[in-house]
């Protein structure tokens, strides 16, 4: 099997991105259903593009649409790399998953396999947006998000030009069992269709999911998904991302199993890659991110 993997180490200096929205883009609030729930989404289309490529930005756990934010990156981490991309003639769309955001549903509802309906159901309402073009459709996730987009990428039907994965979810039950300990991942995953108060480690919150989600986190494997899919596949970590680790062992062994055309990126961030500090590798992360869209979106 044929790999073509490069590892960007960190370097020094920032890559200025141009983050302005309103005069180069326009922004609008769509929705579609899945299930009959509604699922609410923010599409960023370039201006003065006509069909242009897409992304379809899909959120980490607890998230929403914008991602993660921070004093420095305010607009969150997808809120500010749609701009960018706009900016450079790509178009995206990103959705609230059921039972987060402005979307139906409720979280304790949430599993990894109704995240995966709702992206499958998102590449298929992009599909039929006109504004865009359907066959250069791309797809990039954050952490569990990612997780996500390795198992939608290989079940569509839908042929994708790419796929970017920022520090996704590879070893779910590990990476869970440190968000929440071991006794609650035994407990979460005997609680059926109870409400089961996961409390997060690092802040003591607690959050509501029953059984099914904890037994997803085992019948999803990312490394088995990311099998079906050989397109184009760009991998971002931080190495000193103390949730999906260690890193980048774990990011080389995801590429193990995907046959295709892929980078390895990383930086010695954290899980957030940086952003609670500054966005310096944020917007490194964004450009390296835009360049990869630009070569496959053809």
């Amino acid at each position: 099997m044929t790999k073509r993997i490069s590892l960007v180490a960190a370097i020094a200096g920032m890559v200025m991105l141009c983050t302005a929205l309103p005069a180069r883009a326009a922004e609008k609030i769509v929705s579609f259903t899945v299930n009959s729930q509604k699922i609410v989404g923010t599409m960023v289309l370039p201006d003065g593009v006509s069909k242009p490529p897409v992304v379809l930005m899909l959120h980490g756990f607890t998230g929403t649409r914008n991602e993660w934010a921070s004093d420095a990156v305010k607009e969150g981490l997808f809120g500010r790399a749609a701009p960018v991309f706009a900016e450079n003639g790509i178009a995206s769309l990103r959705i609230d998953f059921r039972g987060s955001g402005d979307s139906d549903g409720k979280f304790e509802d949430m599993t990894v396999e109704t995240e995966i309906e709702d992206a499958l159901a998102a590449l298929d309402y992009l599909s039929s947006v006109p504004e865009v073009d359907k066959d250069r459709i791309s797809m990039m996730g954050m952490s569990l998000g990612g997780a996500v987009s390795t198992a939608v990428a290989g079940r569509s039907t839908l042929p994708l030009k790419s796929v970017v994965l920022w520090n996704p979810g590879i070893n779910l039950p590990a990476a869970f069992t440190t968000i929440f300990g071991e006794k609650a991942m035994i407990e979460g995953s005997a609680s059926g269709d109870q409400i089961y108060n996961a409390v997060r480690v690092f802040d003591g919150k607690p959050i509501p999911l029953k059984g099914r989600f904890f037994e997803t986190l085992f019948s999803v494997v990312p490394a088995a998904e990311i099998t079906k899919y050989r397109g184009p596949l760009l991998l971002a970590v931080g190495t000193e991302d103390q949730i999906v680790y260690p890193q980048p062992v774990s990011a080389k062994a995801l590429l193990n199993y995907h046959d295709g055309p892929e980078e390895l990126w990383a930086e010695p961030v954290d899980h957030g890659f940086g952003l609670m500090q500054d966005s310096k590798t944020v917007d490194k992360l964004i450009q390296k991110t835009l360049e990869f869209l630009q070569a496959h979106s053809n």
